[in-house]
């Protein structure tokens, strides 16, 4: 499934669960193969390979490499939004959240780090994906803290800029930290700044 909607083979017909297993197998390979070496470079079968199936097979999934990248900005997307829900899900304050939605996005990028390899190709391999991982990545965080803006929980700021700005940090530290660093845990030091940071934008005290 995906976002609740069926899934379903080039021809339309819901896949059984057979089918989602050597989809989800494609989608794995992908991942890795595109991490690797880039989209220009992969190639059906390459991917196919990575898979365990046969060029033929990746085209009853995918009508090209295109749409199976696509589908991977998807996919990623999908993931790491789950993942930072359920981890800001537990905290008992609005800053809390935030810390335990951080921990989580660098949890899930220090297991994936070739989504950030992946989003970048999306700018010149497909645009509308780009928009698509960052629009879908906002709309929640933006919610969320209008809520808390609402309820007085954080400082009058306006949601969605700040939503680009801590996404943004959350980003960069990631990169530095997880996919140049050595990976979770990230060092004392920094977990503290990203904490201090937060409290600012958001108007809070950190706890």
């Amino acid at each position: 499934m995906t976002d609740g909607v069926v899934v379903t083979n080039v021809d339309g017909r819901p896949l059984s669960r057979r089918g989602l297993d050597t989809r989800r197998r494609l989608l794995d390979a992908a991942e890795v193969v595109f991490g690797r070496v880039g989209y220009h470079d992969a190639s059906v079968v390459k991917l196919a390979e990575h898979a365990g199936v046969a060029a033929g097979t990746f085209y009853l999934y995918f009508d090209s490499k295109k749409a199976i990248f696509d589908e991977l900005v998807r996919d990623l997307n999908r993931r790491v939004r789950h993942a930072m829900k359920e981890g800001s899900s537990k905290g008992a304050s609005r800053l809390q959240s935030e810390l335990l939605g951080f921990e989580a996005y660098f949890r899930f990028t220090s297991e994936h780090p070739a989504l950030y390899r992946i989003i970048r190709q999306a700018e010149f391999v497909s645009p509308e994906m780009l928009r698509y991982h960052y629009d879908r990545l906002s709309e929640g965080y933006i919610e969320a803290l209008g809520s808390a803006v609402e309820s007085g929980e954080i400082g009058r700021l306006d949601p969605e800029t700040a939503t680009f700005a801590l996404m943004g940090i959350g980003e960069m530290i990631g990169m530095r930290w997880i996919l140049w660093g050595d990976g979770m845990p990230l060092p004392a030091r920094v977990l503290a700044e990203l904490e201090r940071m937060i409290g600012c934008i958001l108007e809070v005290e950190a706890e």
